[in-house]
């Protein structure tokens, strides 16, 4: 069965389209309206054109998907050139595409005429619902005020093709109708289980997507009522997860992201198969090989004293002067993610990295020296969506949902989700407590000294425990922007974020003369050295993409105005 939708899902992908940014029309002289549609098999195939798009996993060939991006927008990493916010408005582009949006469309609309029972058409229908909300989630996110299409338009249908941008708020109360249908309609079981999209898989994406929502509601529009009808949602499509007793977290942390093969791991609710000869990816080689964007300091003093506080207010944090001192003592989450036995520099290690920290979450030691652990040849598997994010999403979901009219969250409401996470095999954290609206540990509250004010205490460990169980695995961006909080990526307001491992020169003769350090023999590794290089946060335009000038172009030449997001 496995290969069997492998098979399927690349005949679909090369069939009807492989890349999310343009549509491939079928041959007409092969496959028409009146020849595919007729039986369930051909919508499921049909189906599988949608998986590469939203499950992209570790990508193919010589990527690896949105996993492990040294080159992102965030405060994790440490770069030697820090990306930069978009500077331009695109000629064309850019994202500003609805090819998804009409070819779900046409999937809808097309599933109604198949003969199949009802069942199965209303189970077709949700998937077809549920890819238009994910892609519509995703222009939203991009574009903030997109036009709603819910049926398919010809050329013909001017009016309709060259209508005004929709309000967020009116196309996300379009994308939860879709989602909820998705979630009463589409079938528990179908296919195979970790490789298909069923219900389980609805409901995680339906508790990521509100979460992004619901925050960006709260702190981008002021809008309570909102927020809090979109984080009730997150917070009960993870409820549904948690409650349904379907999944547990796997015995191993780097388990879930470094394996040949996630077929029932009970962490994983949706995965992307890879198959050695027919689809790798280059994760494993970045991670064992080939020199790496380093994690900063700032990602790295994140990470907990295994007593559960914070370094800055731990006993039993050791300091940072040596790779030793800063693996012990510490949620053992740091050692999963990160190499905790040597730094990696450059002119002492060939695999270094810009900050000496080396991530190796993602590495298969059993395959690392073989051809299969080099190059584009990786055929590890990949979570696309996992239980431990869903939990992470029903806490935080609670947490924000008490700020804006929502009941307070309580012990209960930890111990379904942080605590689980911290009572993984291997990791063995103390539990996370609140009193009143403090977080605890051990019965005693606390308060890290390097929260931002503006965050509540409660909500700021939240967030921490979100930032290391993802680590490296592309959220962090997204995070900072629904809680508007891009500066954190400012190089020169948060210095610490172009920082990595404190070393001395003398005990590294054979260091890069290349290599900066905070003071001239001694110091922290500082990455991005050059004044044209910092990467500062100076304008609040970013928080949303510029719409591509010739689309502003071809409805002008319609009389229309498309109106650009603000700041462009």
């Amino acid at each position: 069965m496995k290969k069997k939708i492998f098979i399927l899902a690349l005949f679909a992908t090369t069939l009807f389209s492989c890349e999310k940014d343009f549509l491939e029309t079928p041959p007409l002289d092969q496959l028409t309206d009146e020849t595919f549609w007729k039986s369930e098999e051909n919508v499921r195939t049909f189906s599988y054109g949608f998986y590469p798009a939203y499950f992209t996993g570790y990508g193919s060939g010589f990527t690896w998907g949105n996993y492990f991006s040294g080159q992102s927008l965030n405060d994790d990493f440490a770069p030697t050139s820090p990306g930069q916010f978009t500077r331009n408005v695109p000629a064309s582009g850019g994202g500003w595409t609805f090819s998804w949006v009409r070819k779900a469309n046409i999937f809808i609309d097309r599933v109604q005429d198949v003969p199949m029972s009802d069942d199965a058409k209303a189970h077709w229908t949700g998937v077809g619902r549920f890819f238009r909300g994910m892609e519509y989630a995703d222009l939203v996110n991009s574009f903030g005020d997109v036009p709603w299409y819910e049926t398919e338009l010809k050329e013909t249908d001017t009016e309709e093709l060259y209508k005004p941008r929709d309000s967020r708020t009116f196309v996300m109360d379009k994308v939860l109708a879709d989602f909820r249908f998705a979630a009463e309609n589409v079938r528990l079981t179908d296919g195979a289980k970790g490789l298909t999209v069923n219900r389980d898989v609805v409901l995680a994406f339906m508790s990521q997507v509100f979460l992004f929502e619901g925050t960006w509601q709260k702190y981008h529009l002021n809008n309570a009522a909102k927020a809090a009808e979109y984080l009730e949602a997150s917070k009960w499509a993870a409820e549904q997860l948690i409650s349904s007793g379907r999944y547990s977290l796997s015995p191993s942390y780097r388990g879930v992201f470094n394996s040949l093969n996630l077929a029932g791991n009970p962490e994983v609710i949706l995965y992307r198969q890879y198959e050695p000869g027919m689809l790798t990816h280059a994760l494993n080689s970045y991670n064992n090989k080939e020199p790496q964007t380093g994690a900063s300091k700032d990602a790295i003093d994140s990470y907990l004293a295994e007593d559960g506080l914070p370094i800055s207010i731990s006993p039993l944090y050791q300091g940072d002067k040596g790779i030793d001192d800063v693996m012990t003592n510490r949620d053992p989450r740091i050692t999963e993610t990160f190499v905790s036995d040597e730094l990696r520099l450059n002119g002492i290690s060939s695999n270094y990295s810009t900050t000496g920290y080396a991530t190796h979450k993602f590495l298969n030691e059993a395959i690392k020296d073989q051809p299969d652990g080099s190059s584009n040849l990786n055929p590890t598997d990949a979570p696309v969506i996992r239980y431990g994010e869903v939990l992470l999403n029903y806490a935080e979901a609670t947490a924000e949902l008490a700020t804006v009219g929502g009941p307070a969250m309580t012990q209960i409401d930890l111990d379904k989700s942080i605590n689980k996470l911290r009572a993984r095999p291997g990791i063995g954290l103390p539990a996370l407590q609140v009193q009143g609206n403090l977080p605890a540990v051990s019965g005693v509250t606390y308060d890290d000294p390097q929260r931002d004010p503006s965050v509540p205490s409660l909500i700021w460990e939240i967030r921490r425990e979100r930032r290391v169980e993802l680590m490296m695995e592309g959220f962090r961006l997204d995070d900072l922007r629904r809680w508007k909080k891009l500066e954190y990526t400012d190089t020169e307001a948060n210095i610490d974020i172009n920082r990595g491992a404190w070393i001395s020169r003398a005990e590294y003769p054979k260091l890069q003369s290349s290599v900066v350090l905070t003071g001239a023999q001694e110091g922290y590794i500082i990455p991005a050295t050059a004044a044209a290089s910092q990467r500062l946060f100076v304008d609040p335009k970013v928080y949303l993409n510029p719409l591509p000038l010739d689309q502003i172009k071809l409805y002008a030449d319609q009389g229309v105005e498309l109106k650009q997001n603000p700041g462009w």
